[in-house]
């Protein structure tokens, strides 16, 4: 009696999933809803590029965040429902971490905590910058640099005298 108890609640959720399947697949998967959502790199400087990824998004949308502007994402041909966008993050955007809201086909999703922003990077002439080396600096360093040369001058003098003895 038990046994056919258990095959009967067995079979009624087998039925039941059957045909909740067909329904679920129907629209081929275009009213699915965005998640997923990655972003790399997920540490990124001021005024860097940021590539955003969403699963769910078959007909492109657009991304959204604190630290960069509304940006659009286009659909990633190839069979997945994907979409794809590249952010320049906001050269003035403070240091933190900031949440992306994606929007896809009428419904929006947010990630919290989907990248960090940190500090701008210092670049070009060798990383100089207006708070670099005084002249006080530069003259002591110059005095360094004129004394060695000055010793490697003796030292040599020195050596080519030993070689006439």
């Amino acid at each position: 009696m038990r046994k056919s108890r258990a095959l009967a609640s067995a079979g009624a959720a087998v039925a039941v999933l059957g045909l909740a399947a067909p329904g679920a697949l129907a629209d081929g998967g275009r009213g699915s809803s965005p998640s997923n959502i990655v972003a790399l790199p997920s540490v990124i400087a001021r005024g860097g590029q940021l590539t955003i990824t969403v699963d769910g998004c078959p007909d492109g949308g657009h991304a959204s965040s604190n630290a960069f502007p509304r940006t659009g994402l286009s659909p990633i041909h190839g069979g997945d429902d994907s979409a794809k966008g590249t952010a320049t993050v906001h050269s003035d955007a403070r240091a933190g971490s900031y949440d992306i809201t994606v929007h896809c086909s009428g419904r929006s999703l947010t990630r919290p905590v989907a990248f960090t922003v940190i500090g701008g990077v210092r670049g070009g002439l060798g990383g100089s910058s207006t708070e670099g080396a005084t002249p006080t600096d530069i003259a002591i360093g110059g005095g360094l640099v004129t004394a060695a040369v000055a010793a490697g001058g003796v030292f040599w003098m020195r050596r080519r005298a030993e070689k006439r003895i």
